[in-house]
């Protein structure tokens, strides 16, 4: 439930914050209490205007950071700032950002493949690298980080062979890193989402949700807040004792 400040006096960085269901964890973490620090790509005015505007909707709390998370002197850069920025290093970090390039295997272009891979794998890679750094070396108390990967890393679907290639990367990301970071208390879980109220699923056509709609045991789509609480729940103390988890949020979807 919103509003206890479960997670007051902590920093949190979430990457692809300024829409969807990033931006719905902004919301939710700022209302447990959290310093936000609001990352997300700016290659274009909308987007520096979009992220400005999600940061100004949350208030005194939040700050935007822009970076490509794919680049690694982009996300140096970002860590470097962040510090400077609230004077402390993040404690709870989710990696939201992610692209599809949606296509089927035979029209598949290499560069297509390797934007899905870059942005959703090597971004999550690199934040996660360089938040951990931080974390191992303050020694960060209460350390959460919170991979947000997809239903689709267990199901597969037609035309997102590299989507799907891409966030099972994260489940296995996740899981590896969390042997690695439990000796430092730092606790790495994933989170896979089905069909969430996006921009993303926006596009997808009306037709096609209506036949995917039986396969989901709620019947519905699911809603950005209904994910951000889950994300509020893995980022506070009372999954202290949950890591390398790979949870999902689908309705029901791919039992």
């Amino acid at each position: 439930m919103p509003g206890l400040l479960q997670l007051a006096g902590r920093l949190a960085i979430v990457t692809g914050g300024a829409s969807g269901i990033g931006k719905a964890i902004c919301t939710r973490l700022v209302q447990d209490g959290a310093k936000v620090a609001v990352a997300d790509i700016v290659s274009t005015d909308a987007q520096r205007e979009r992220l400005a505007a999600v940061v100004a909707d949350l208030g005194a709390s939040a700050h935007a950071f822009p970076v490509d998370v794919s680049k690694h002197d982009q996300v140096k850069t970002m860590m470097e700032d962040i510090s400077v920025v609230f004077n402390e290093d993040p404690n709870i970090c989710v990696n939201c950002a992610g692209i599809t390039r949606d296509v089927f295997l035979n029209k598949m272009t290499l560069a297509a493949w390797d934007d899905v891979i870059d942005v959703n794998l090597k971004g999550t890679f690199l934040v996660t690298q360089a938040v951990a750094q931080r974390m191992e070396e303050g020694k960060v108390q209460n350390a959460s980080i919170i991979n947000v990967a997809s239903i689709i890393a267990k199901t597969g679907n037609m035309s997102q062979a590299s989507y799907a290639a891409s966030k099972a990367g994260v489940v296995g990301f996740t899981k590896s890193v969390a042997k690695e970071l439990g000796r430092s208390h730092i606790r790495v879980n994933a989170i896979l989402p089905g069909f969430i109220v996006t921009p993303m699923t926006d596009i997808v056509p009306d037709k096609l949700l209506q036949k995917l709609m039986p396969q989901i045991a709620l019947r519905r789509l699911g809603q950005p807040h209904e994910v951000a609480d889950l994300v509020a729940f893995l980022a506070s103390d009372q999954s202290s004792y949950i890591t390398g988890a790979a949870i999902e949020i689908s309705g029901g979807l791919g039992m």
